[in-house]
């Protein structure tokens, strides 16, 4: 359609004129295993969006958003990506927990967070998974309780997992705050304040070298009585309804960072000669077609709500991404196998990527997923 075409004109237009002078050298910084690439620099970039309205675009103009369709966020993630502009460090505040606040939250919250998430003011990260409950969410353990005077929730408990924790200010904690409450059951969705004594934060180091995942400790932790989302003991409902806006539109640009490691990756093939491999070559052209159907698949699915296409989605590209990385081993050859002192960007490719059908809901679970509410097969059994 021409408007978005003009749109997609702007968008690429603006980033030319912004990703130079002092943004000029943070184009392709960051990302998963990369989060600790000019870390202090991507913020004040992202602060330089939202000063000129590109954050929060498909937010409600009510809530401080721009209330764009579907389409015009597809294509500013598409012209984001195209332009190497650097990965967002506030995506967790800005496309799970605002939109979260928009539909379950209370007047008062949306006031005092929404525009503070827009402005990039408030980092925020995502406490679900636990030592004993990473993708059976249902197995949350972590409780929270009311004090004696009824003013504040107090949360025990470790989460583990947590991107970016170690520079959040804030953190959306699924808590069970009814005691002897059973899976789904007795569960809140919890706003909580990071910068207190009772929050302990322990970066994990990764195969990369890397520390974006972390363990978050609560030791009598506290925050608000009224910081809870939806009603107590509703918090399986917000988080699924989190999970949703999870798989949004950024989708489209993620593929478009893949494409560019796709691409990466057939150039480096040329270079070492080991596109020679008839092999190899009939493997990149898979990866090649694999990467439109995923595509396909997303543009099909953002109209609709949130359900089982979720699952699809993450399988689809979890797997085509670690395949991705053991691609990038092989185009390498034998020098892949050893390092200067420090990993390159296909090493860290590959061994970053392993962790992709893991987080976000392994593959196991999105198969489980399918499995009972697409195929309508027995549900597993669970202690």
């Amino acid at each position: 359609m021409e408007d978005h075409e003009r749109f997609r004109r702007e968008v690429a237009s603006w980033l030319a004129e912004n990703l130079t002078g002092e943004f000029a050298d943070v184009r392709g910084l960051g990302g998963p295993g990369r989060e600790h690439e000019a870390f202090d620099r991507r913020l004040a970039w992202e602060r330089h969006l939202a000063a000129a309205g590109w954050t929060c675009l498909g937010w409600p103009e009510e809530f401080g958003g721009r209330g764009l369709s579907v389409a015009e966020q597809v294509v500013f993630h598409e012209e984001y990506a195209a332009a190497a502009a650097p990965a967002r460090v506030s995506h967790l505040g800005e496309q799970l927990l605002g939109p979260t606040l928009i539909a379950y939250g209370t007047d008062e919250q949306r006031s005092r967070f929404l525009p503070r998430i827009r402005a990039v003011e408030q980092l925020w990260c995502q406490g679900y998974s636990e030592p004993g409950a990473g993708s059976d969410l249902a197995a949350v353990s972590t409780s929270a309780r009311l004090d004696e005077r009824g003013t504040s929730w107090v949360l025990n408990g470790q989460k583990i997992w947590t991107s970016l924790a170690h520079v959040a200010d804030w953190c959306f904690v699924l808590a069970r705050t009814e005691p002897g409450s059973f899976r789904h059951r007795g569960l809140s969705y919890l706003l909580v304040p990071m910068d207190q004594p009772g929050v302990t934060v322990r970066p994990i180091t990764q195969l990369t070298g890397t520390s974006e995942f972390n363990e978050v400790f609560f030791d009598d932790a506290r925050t608000d009585a009224d910081l809870v989302v939806g009603e107590p003991g509703d918090g399986w409902r917000i988080a699924m309804g989190t999970l949703g806006f999870e798989r949004g539109v950024s989708t489209l640009g993620q593929q478009i960072g893949f494409r560019r490691e796709l691409d990466g990756i057939v150039a480096e093939a040329r270079r070492t000669g080991t596109i020679d491999d008839p092999i190899l070559r009939a493997d990149l052209t898979r990866a090649w077609i694999d990467l439109r159907v995923l595509r396909a698949h997303a543009l099909r699915t953002l109209e609709r709500e949130p359900g089982p296409d979720v699952a699809v989605g993450k399988l689809l590209w979890s797997g085509w991404h670690r395949r991705l990385g053991e691609l990038a081993m092989r185009a390498r050859g034998a020098r892949g196998l050893t390092t200067g002192g420090e990993l390159d960007a296909w090493q860290r490719l590959f061994l970053f990527s392993r962790a992709d059908t893991i987080y976000g809901g392994s593959d196991e679970i999105q198969r489980n997923i399918l499995a009972e509410r697409v195929l309508g097969l027995p549900r597993q059994e669970r202690p």
